[in-house]
């Protein structure tokens, strides 16, 4: 009897726990607008000279580097950076120390960023949440958080 009570109450927790879930629907677009004002805002406040990309990414090139890399989802990356949420809070940092990885397997904010350089360029990036960790977040994220990212381009191939 004790086994029947217990699984009709992880049924009962389980519906009530899909119910929350689906009477919660997240406006994409809303929050991209929302995210693009609270940028143009951080800019203005701040005077910092970025360039809205046509995907939404507000970007500054500190320095372009050199070379003519075409870009692709396997470009590999060598880059050192410190990323923060717009509050200033740093939620990764590379200490100057170059991190490697597949141009294909970060954030779409950095995929559209990163290209923008060459090896041996600066780029500071302030990325909508669509294009970084969306509603979700993780770990230190929040959700819908702007990430503000200054990228060292080391290397790329």
């Amino acid at each position: 009897m004790n086994n029947i009570k217990s699984l009709l109450l992880f049924v009962f927790i389980a519906a009530g726990i899909t119910a929350c879930k689906k009477g919660k629907t997240v406006d994409v677009e809303a929050q991209f607008k929302a995210d693009t004002i609270a940028i143009r805002n951080y800019i203005t406040s701040n005077n910092i000279s970025a360039i809205k990309h046509s995907s939404g990414v507000f970007y500054q090139i500190i320095a372009p580097g050199t070379g003519d890399i075409k870009y692709t989802g396997n470009s590999q990356i060598s880059a050192a950076y410190q990323g923060k949420i717009m509050n200033g809070a740093i939620f990764d940092d590379s200490k100057g120390a170059p991190i490697d990885f597949s141009l294909g397997r970060v954030i779409q904010g950095w995929q559209i960023g990163i290209p923008l350089i060459q090896k041996g360029g600066k780029i500071r990036l302030l990325i909508p949440s669509y294009y970084g960790y969306g509603t979700s977040g993780t770990g230190p994220i929040p959700g819908n958080a702007i990430l503000d990212f200054d990228i060292t381009l080391i290397n790329v191939q």
